[in-house]
């Protein structure tokens, strides 16, 4: 399922692989942290607001928040993020502590993983023992349609090999939820790294052929046939990576939307043993359509592996196996994972034990440990203040829908009722997943997170030919994060983002409207950019425009892929601007409708007065920009430029806020780098 996020999101089901009504206690504040609203030491007067606005906004507190080592980025994002996870392993540090739990109980389930993760004793002595058995099978396999079958059983455990395959709402009937194919079996972060020839991609394919040839001699090859099997693994992700649709291309649900009916795989791609590989994955009975996302991929799939030695797929297999483990493994695994991912990111060293193992328990049973957080930080008095801001900005996109001079009213009639019908999903579900089949012991930390991932694999793919569930969650409550997605015409904000700096009740309305309120206008607006927009009240993929208002919006998201692809992100590295078109209008939208609802609510007080000699106007933009503050290393920075959808933070306030005239205003700014000319000002809502 695709849903659109506020910031890059890692993958929920992260595991080892990476990486209610009672008062709430808050997390830890950051150090020194007893100013509500915007905090003046983050700005840096060196810089001209009407200049760089980023810069000024922020400069402040970059400057006083260097990037740690161990981030590939640091960001307020990221420092509430730590401090979420920090309430976490305090939870999971009492309750291993207690061993009064009952044995099956949640609390004895969280506890056993975190206490067997955190075993480094023990990690040290196993080595590579706890993926030997899985190793064994992959040697033994004989023939394709062995191979298909350990393929099922390596995907079912977390293992990303071939392609991905998962339940997804069919895009043309909201309420079915079919099986769903799509490519995949890529290591490196997207198909341009294998296929790119500049000399920075050629290095990072250096690295990686090294870092794999290693892996494989800490399993015991001497290093010259280590070597030629990193070599086996380059060969076959390339030839996957040739057959891969580009990432801009797949950001047009209509390019990867083919219902078929499941034997269609079959004349697809018949090297491979779909009925074989349903049975052993576990795949419900198909009474349905599947769909299957990019047909040329399954084509060239099915022609590489008859062209392909088995040899080499069971290279290739092993290879996957072990990437997945290496981080639950003895430190040589978890080192060599390391180096490796300072090569893509740029870190310094690795993060703490204990966050690794922390994040990797929220991957696994997220949902459990959340139901905990959020009783002790996350109070009901939260909710109903966002939930004022939020019905507040939706108010503003009606009255903004009902006005707009571009579009017919037609279209307008839908697009309302389009809103009107966006769900609101606030802080936590109204009910929790269900842990008790999922078996966590002592033996391993890798058996555990193996178990996990099979858990939560079984569970997506129960809900195939099954009524759609409305209430589900797609982000943990501990999450620092918020999304929209189309298929459920919803909007999400977990109880991980509602704290300072995006929302603090004892702060000002203009800064929780330019903070939290963007986040909120972001998420809505996406159900209104370039994606969004194909997809109807009822979450169907269908077009609700007249063709002179969708000739109209579309030129106006051209205009923001446009300015954007102009920006520079390291060296010769620019913008994708049709990657980024959706992220872009999102923001705009954001910042557009926080602001109109804003100015609003004030309608009938008194204007408020300047607070450290800022009009609440220029509050605003302070707070949507100290959202964004951070910094990035360049070489994540360009890994971002190539699979992110989402622009640099920079960008996200710098583009935005030149194409917004009430900043404009409330800084003076004349045309220049914070105010485009008016025949190249965006706006759409």
């Amino acid at each position: 399922m695709r849903f659109v996020t506020l910031v890059v999101a890692g993958s929920i089901l992260a595991f080892c692989a990476q990486a209610g009504a009672q008062e709430a206690k808050p997390v830890a504040p950051a150090k020194g942290t007893e100013v509500h609203g915007v905090d003046p030491a983050n700005l840096d007067a060196k810089v001209k607001p009407c200049e760089d606005f980023y810069g000024y906004a922020t400069g402040g507190w970059v400057a006083r928040n260097p990037m740690p080592p161990a981030y590939p980025r640091w960001g307020t994002f990221d420092e509430l993020s730590v401090r979420n996870t920090e309430a976490l392993h305090a939870i999971l540090e009492s309750l291993a502590k207690d061993e009064k739990a009952p044995a099956g109980s949640i609390e004895r389930k969280l506890a056993d993983f975190y206490t067997t993760a955190m075993d480094e004793k023990k990690a040290e002595e196993l080595g590579a023992k706890p993926i030997q058995p899985e190793l064994s099978r992959i040697a033994a396999i004989k023939d394709l349609k062995e191979l298909s079958a350990e393929a099922a059983r390596l995907q079912r455990h977390g293992v990303g090999v071939l392609f991905r395959m998962g339940s997804d709402q069919d895009d043309k009937d909201a309420t079915l939820v079919i099986a769903s194919f799509r490519q995949g079996g890529l290591s490196l972060p997207d198909r341009d790294y294998y296929l790119k020839d500049d000399a920075k991609s050629k290095a990072i394919r250096d690295a990686y052929i090294k870092h794999v040839a290693k892996v494989f001699e800490l399993l015991g090859d001497p290093a010259e046939k280590a070597a030629s099997k990193a070599q086996t693994v380059l060969n076959i992700e390339t030839a996957l990576a040739k057959i891969s649709m580009p990432r801009v291309e797949m950001r047009e649900p209509e390019k990867v939307y083919h219902p078929s009916p499941f034997s269609e795989l079959e004349k697809i791609a018949p090297a491979f043993d779909w009925k074989l590989y349903a049975g052993e994955i576990g795949l419900p009975q198909i009474k349905n359509h599947v769909n299957i996302g990019q047909p040329d991929f399954f084509k060239g799939l099915s022609e590489q592996l008859k062209a392909t030695p088995l040899a080499d797929w069971k290279v290739y297999l092993s290879w996957h196996l072990a990437s997945f483990a290496s981080p639950c493994l003895s430190s040589d695994f978890v080192k060599e994972g390391f180096d490796f991912r300072s090569t893509l990111t740029g870190t310094k060293e690795d993060l703490p034990r204990w966050m690794k193992v922390v994040r990797s328990e929220e991957g696994a049973m997220g949902m459990a440990l959340g139901q905990i957080y959020v009783k002790e930080y996350f109070g009901p008095e939260a909710k109903a203040k966002v939930l004022d801001i939020l019905h507040n900005i939706k108010a503003a996109l009606r009255d903004d829908l009902r006005t707009l001079s571009w579009m017919s009213e037609p279209t307008r009639i839908t697009a309302i009722a389009k809103l009107d019908k966006i769900a609101e999903k606030i802080g936590y579900p109204d009910k929790w997943r269900d842990y008790s089949g999922l078996a966590i012991g002592r033996a391993s930390y890798f058996e555990n997170v193996w178990n996990s991932s099979a858990f939560e694999e079984d569970y997506d793919l129960s809900k195939i030919g099954k009524p759609v569930d409305r209430t589900e969650w797609d982000m943990t409550p501990p999450t620092v994060n918020a999304y929209y997605n189309e298929h459920l015409n919803e909007i999400v904000f977990p109880a991980g983002i509602l704290q300072p700096p995006f929302f603090d009740p004892k702060a000002d309305d203009a800064a929780n409207y330019g903070a939290i309120g963007v986040v909120i206008g972001h998420e809505i607006t996406h159900g209104f950019d370039d994606q969004g927009a194909k997809y109807d009240g009822e979450g169907n993929l269908k077009n609700w425009w007249t063709p002179e208002d969708l000739k109209a919006f579309k030129e106006r998201g051209e205009c923001i892929a446009d300015q954007y692809s102009g920006y520079v992100v390291d060296g010769d590295v620019h913008l994708q601007g049709k990657l980024v078109e959706g992220e872009a209008i999102a923001d705009l939208g954001g910042v557009t409708l926080a602001m109109r609802a804003y100015m609003k609510s004030l309608e009938g007080r008194p204007a408020p007065a300047p607070v450290d000699g800022f009009t609440p106007e220029q509050r605003f933009f302070l707070a949507f920009a100290n959202v964004w503050a951070g910094s990035v290393r360049p070489q994540f920075a360009r890994m971002l430029a190539t699979v992110d959808p989402h622009p640099p933070a920079k960008w996200r306030v710098n583009g935005t806020l030149a194409n917004v005239g009430t900043f404009s205003k409330a800084f003076g700014c004349e045309q220049g780098p914070m105010a485009n000319a008016a025949d190249k000002q965006c706006q759409i809502w």
